[in-house]
């Protein structure tokens, strides 16, 4: 993908785009500016556990999580995010991850690991709120305590 292509030229003109990704909203799955993606044009409706790659209203490109298929949109949320979007239509959406490719290696969408991944981690979303949310407090509690030693050190 050249700098000044869109990520719907360039699935137009090759069929898919293999690129690394900016952002957390995917973590575990997606490591910032380390793994990358293979992502093609999606065949038909989409079903739950997919990720599509859609394009907001505001021309921002984000890649998250199918949780729920209904009769005109999609729920929708990042694997390290705590809230669902809701209205994701097909005309937003623009491609599907068929692939990862982490140090070198492959990962399809149909591997057994990537599957038990997604199964635990979609199937027990208000488990996954808490353990984003004490992560969250722990990181946060980590930097507050990492402050005041270095304060109180000077």
């Amino acid at each position: 993908m050249n700098d000044f292509s869109t990520y719907e030229e360039e699935l137009e003109k090759h069929g898919k785009i293999i690129h690394t990704n900016v952002g957390v909203s995917m973590m575990p799955l997606l490591r910032q500016h380390r793994d990358v993606m293979i992502i093609e044009r999606p065949k038909g409706r989409l079903k739950r556990y997919d990720c599509p790659l859609y394009k907001t209203k505001s021309g921002k490109y984000i890649l998250h999580r199918i949780l729920k298929v209904r009769e005109r949109d999609y729920v929708i949320c990042g694997d390290n995010c705590t809230r669902r979007e809701y209205g994701i239509t097909d005309k937003e959406i623009i491609g599907v991850l068929t692939g990862v490719i982490r140090d070198g290696k492959t990962i399809t969408m149909d591997n057994g690991w990537y599957k038990l991944y997604y199964h635990l981690w979609c199937d027990f979303f208000y488990i996954r709120i808490a353990v984003l949310h004490t992560k969250s407090f722990i990181v946060r509690a980590l930097r507050f305590i990492k402050r005041r030693l270095f304060r109180s050190e000077k």
